[in-house]
């Protein structure tokens, strides 16, 4: 079993679609009124629904996206520090993780990780 949906309320959906096409490659599956849908390479659903003052989430709170090495992490990282991408915790890389946290254009926590098998 996997976990295979997250639910994000968002200021500007525009801008958060983008944010998830263009950095992690999520590809628009329908747009409706006041939610859209995106997807990945497997079956995980982003839903991003307007809410003009999404509630804080509590400081621990992230959720991750995996990479497929560690070289990855490592370049995107630079990347997105480049785009001005906020980094909310640092490259963090030994023999079995490579990771980092940044945010989306609504403060939610992303790790960028690799993990061995």
């Amino acid at each position: 079993m996997d976990i295979a949906h997250l639910h994000l309320h968002v200021r500007d959906r525009t801008r958060s679609e983008s944010f998830y096409r263009d950095w992690f490659g999520l590809t628009l599956q329908r747009r409706g009124e006041g939610i859209s849908f995106l997807t990945g390479e497997r079956d995980f659903l982003l839903a991003l629904m307007d809410d003009p003052t999404p509630a804080a989430m509590p400081a621990w709170f992230h959720f991750g996206v995996a990479l497929p090495c560690s070289a990855a992490v490592k370049t995107l990282l630079p990347k997105m520090q480049a785009a001005q991408v906020p980094i909310l915790k640092p490259l963090y890389d030994d023999a079995t993780l490579t990771s980092f946290r940044c945010a989306d254009p609504d403060g939610y926590c992303i790790e960028c990780y690799w993990a061995a098998p």
